[in-house]
């Protein structure tokens, strides 16, 4: 399954939105450090179905049109000034950061917390220094580990440049790093690997750290945050999220008072819920922050950076193409996220290495033509895979 990171600093609201994002039972608190291990769990990213467009009834997978597809999500510890040398929880977070496919860097765009997690007064920190060291930390975590490896490997190498990178590609795979990824910071940085100092290596790995880790800012806090905090961050790409604000609309949603589905721009009481006084204050002063950034930012992050960011697309794999179903009569029954560029193969790999191995073709459910194996899938596309595997 696709792992995406939530990482900070302590207390900038990681926690909030992990939890939101899965409604697991996590400790939630004002000091630094309350996640001390990683919490793992499941979120969904947000997709429409193809049920409605096509016309298709009997979908019981997606709600009103739109279909969850999970990914892992992991809430690491918080991040201090010189994680890389072990300070605070240093080593333990990086290493959760390690088989990440991708980062959603949590700010607090408030100003309401210094470097080291503690509560300040609100826009006594400048939330651009938070954003510069988490990819700092990272890459230097990351140039230690490089240089661990490359004195042995340049002897093995014996002054072969791409032999050293296939080598050190091949060492750095833990990370979920490449050679050719290597190669790509190698060549944009213009050094010899073999003969780089120290500083030619952080600039290899901070061009690593890009390549390889894509990452998103979530400019947490939005709604305690100057205007000016949020243009600064959206000047580097951040989205303003309101961590506190989706995780108690989901849980009203959950206990049946809202109607709200996770990425909606609004949402409604239900008919006959009864509020209180508190309530309708704190879900009013939600919807106002909805109504100036849209939402409350949390699932367009998780959603641009697995879409955008990763470049994964939808498929969805069919044993009937003529009702878009499996051999149970489900509709629609399963949901694929696939990296772009997929093929019909790559899909029947992805349902079971032994479909995979005894792929004989593919059909379009759309067109109900046959398809190459050769063929580059789209996100929403509804695929029947023959082969000789039961």
């Amino acid at each position: 399954m696709l792992q995406i990171a939530l990482a900070g600093k302590p207390n900038c609201g990681k926690s909030t939105i992990y939890k939101s994002l899965t409604l697991a039972n996590v400790e939630i608190a004002n000091y630094p450090f309350t996640t001390i291990n990683a919490n793992k769990g499941v979120a969904y990213v947000r997709s429409k179905c193809p049920c409605r467009e096509l016309g298709i009834e009997g979908c019981t997978e997606c709600v009103d049109g739109n279909r969850f597809v999970p990914v892992e999500l992991i809430d690491v510890a918080g991040l201090v000034p010189d994680a890389h040398l072990g300070r605070g929880l240093g080593n333990q977070f990086l290493d959760n950061l390690r088989e990440a496919d991708a980062i959603i860097q949590v700010v607090d765009a408030s100003g309401s917390t210094d470097a080291e997690g503690n509560p300040v007064d609100v826009g006594t920190r400048n939330p651009l220094d938070d954003v510069k060291f988490l990819r700092y930390e990272f890459a230097m975590w990351m140039a230690g580990i490089v240089e661990k490896h490359r004195a042995k490997l340049v002897r093995q190498a014996q002054g072969k440049e791409q032999v050293l990178i296939d080598l050190l590609g091949e060492a750095l795979g833990g990370l979920r790093i490449d050679a050719l990824q290597l190669k790509q910071a190698v060549d944009e940085c213009g050094i010899n690997l073999a003969r780089a100092t120290p500083e030619d290596i952080e600039k290899v790995c901070e061009v690593l750290l890009r390549i390889s880790k894509p990452t998103l800012i979530a400019a947490n806090k939005a709604d305690l945050a100057s205007d000016e905090n949020i243009a600064a961050l959206k000047e580097l790409g951040a989205i303003p999220t309101i961590g506190v604000g989706e995780l108690a609309l989901k849980t009203a949603a959950s206990a049946k008072i809202l109607k709200y589905l996770p990425g909606d721009a609004t949402f409604t009481p239900v008919e006959g819920a009864k509020l209180s006084a508190p309530q309708i204050k704190a879900l009013t002063l939600i919807a106002q922050s909805m109504k100036k950034f849209g939402s409350t930012g949390v699932q367009e992050i998780l959603n641009k950076v697995v879409f955008e960011e990763i470049g994964m697309i939808v498929v969805y794999p069919v044993e009937d193409e003529n009702k878009f179903c499996n051999a149970k009569g489900q509709v629609l029954p399963d949901a694929f996220l696939m990296p772009a560029g997929s093929t019909p193969k790559d899909l029947a790999f992805r349902v079971h290495t032994d479909i995979g191995k005894g792929f004989l073709y593919a059909v379009d459910a759309r067109t109900k033509m046959r398809i190459k194996d050769t063929t580059i899938l789209k996100s929403g596309d509804i695929i029947k895979i023959v082969s000789t595997a039961k």
